[in-house]
């Protein structure tokens, strides 16, 4: 019986992979808007003032971390939590893809969403001219500061752990 149990948790970890089928449906679905924004940015450069093309590249940086974030999480994930990737035969391979363990996941994840958050309060102080609503600048500097701080705190106490001999 512990047997079988067992071997119906073990296998329940493939539960896990129609979710990362999913990230790839979500992955296409942000390039067509990175591909629209770019249209946009390119077919309205000549009009533009300089602050607005810097929000279009800003925008379209945005965009590029934000699709980093789900690959990472997709092969990082699935490489973790379901079955390792068969990389013989693939020359052109990243390394970092087989060697994310969940420690490093997540000092990505957190990494990338500081940097997502840094673009969107450049993005306001960029348009404080329009008239910015100081609320929302507010809470803009508020969440990137918790972010940031989160940030220190996950790598440090995953340094703690790893020197205390935890590993993960």
């Amino acid at each position: 019986m512990e047997k079988l149990i067992e071997r119906f948790i073990f296998v329940s970890r493939w539960l896990m992979a129609p979710f990362y089928l999913g990230l790839i449906v979500a992955l296409a679905v942000l390039l067509f808007k990175f591909g629209v924004e770019l249209v946009h940015f390119v077919t309205h450069a000549w009009n533009s003032s300089e602050t607005d093309i810097i929000l279009g590249i800003l925008a379209l940086i945005d965009l590029t971390f934000t699709g980093s974030l789900v690959v990472i999480v997709i092969f990082s994930g699935y490489e973790n939590f379901v079955s390792r990737i068969d990389t013989e035969g693939h020359s052109d391979w990243p390394e970092w893809m087989t060697k994310v363990d969940f420690a490093g996941l997540k000092q990505k994840l957190l990494a990338s969403i500081v940097a997502i958050s840094a673009i969107a309060l450049l993005k306001a102080f960029m348009n404080l001219d329009k008239g910015v609503d100081e609320r929302a600048m507010y809470w803009l500097v508020v969440i990137h500061v918790v972010f940031v701080v989160s940030g220190v705190v996950l790598a440090w106490t995953d340094k703690i752990t790893d020197s205390k001999g935890g590993g993960h």
